[in-house]
């Protein structure tokens, strides 16, 4: 009798360990959110944002309210709630040829732009300059309004270039926005966070598969940043004057050439069947505590 007990006991125990295991992998499931930067730049970078809505699945879209495009991309979002918005806090315009400037109005925020009225190329020529930082608060806060005015739900905000976060007072500023329109800080809510933008185009894809089977975290939310656009000749007319990986040593750009490859690889069926897996749980920021928000901070949906 004493042996059957025993056994009795073994089987359930096991058949605990088992359950448990069971639910400490379902538990493991990575959370990631897929940051798409840049929506409203230009059509390409609004079409690649439609080809991705159409994987009907949740991630997050970067909007610049200072760009010619942006309502196209607004549009594109308010038919696909499984996409939380974001405004892209804009102070730098980097494209030769292709620029935009301040939606405050120029007279009202001089020390943010050069003599042409447009924002500076890169965040060193914007910090080389006397700015004010009221000046700064005026025109990010232009942005955040107009955001919300268009209807969106917006969820967060983060950082074109990461200009807005270049400087302690910069990030008081931003985050004193935040608090004042409830909206989360992408990358500064501990987000374990990684840029595709920089890898070189023939890496990009494989170096992302390695990335979403090795180096996701399964205690904290992930976020990688991605940007995607097709490869039409508005994209590749575009030469930086930033960053000198997007051209090559003749000028010649790349971005289109970088961009179209972020969107074919998001598209492709090795990362559709990572997804399927059930290893990663794809969510968007709504899915994250707002720690900005009167209710207390609890997500608002879940996809």
């Amino acid at each position: 009798m004493k042996i059957l007990l025993r056994r009795l006991v073994a089987m359930f125990a096991l058949t605990a360990i088992a359950s448990g295991s069971a639910t400490a992998i379902a538990d493991e499931s990575a959370r990631l959110i897929i940051r798409v930067d840049d929506i409203g730049m230009t059509h390409a970078t609004n079409q690649g944002l439609k080809d991705l809505a159409e994987l009907n699945i949740p991630f997050a879209a970067s909007v610049m309210f200072t760009t010619p495009w942006y309502q196209e991309g607004v549009e594109i979002l308010k038919k696909n709630p499984q996409i939380s918005a974001g405004v892209h806090l804009t102070l730098n315009a980097e494209w030769r040829y292709y620029r935009w400037g301040p939606i405050a109005g120029r007279n009202e925020v001089p020390s943010l732009i050069n003599e042409t009225g447009y924002f500076y190329p890169s965040t060193a020529e914007f910090l080389a300059q006397d700015i004010n930082l009221d000046e700064v608060k005026l025109e990010l806060e232009a942005q955040i309004q107009r955001a919300l005015e268009t209807g969106l739900d917006i969820a967060y905000v983060d950082y074109h270039m990461r200009t807005a976060l270049s400087t302690p007072e910069m990030v008081e500023v931003v985050s004193d926005l935040a608090k004042k329109y409830e909206l989360r800080m992408s990358m500064r809510m501990g987000e374990a966070y990684t840029t595709m933008f920089d890898v070189p185009i023939d890496q990009k894809k494989q170096r992302f598969l390695t990335h979403l089977d090795t180096k996701l975290v399964s205690n904290k939310t992930n976020m990688l940043i991605i940007h995607a656009a097709r490869n039409h000749p508005e994209m590749q007319a575009l030469i930086d004057l930033n960053n000198p990986i997007m051209n090559t040593e003749d000028m010649e750009p790349l971005v289109a050439l970088h961009r179209s490859t972020e969107l074919d690889m998001l598209l492709s069926p090795e990362v559709k069947k990572r997804f399927a897996s059930g290893k990663i749980k794809l969510i968007n920021y709504h899915d994250v505590p707002n720690p900005f928000a009167k209710n207390g901070g609890s997500p608002e949906k879940t996809q």
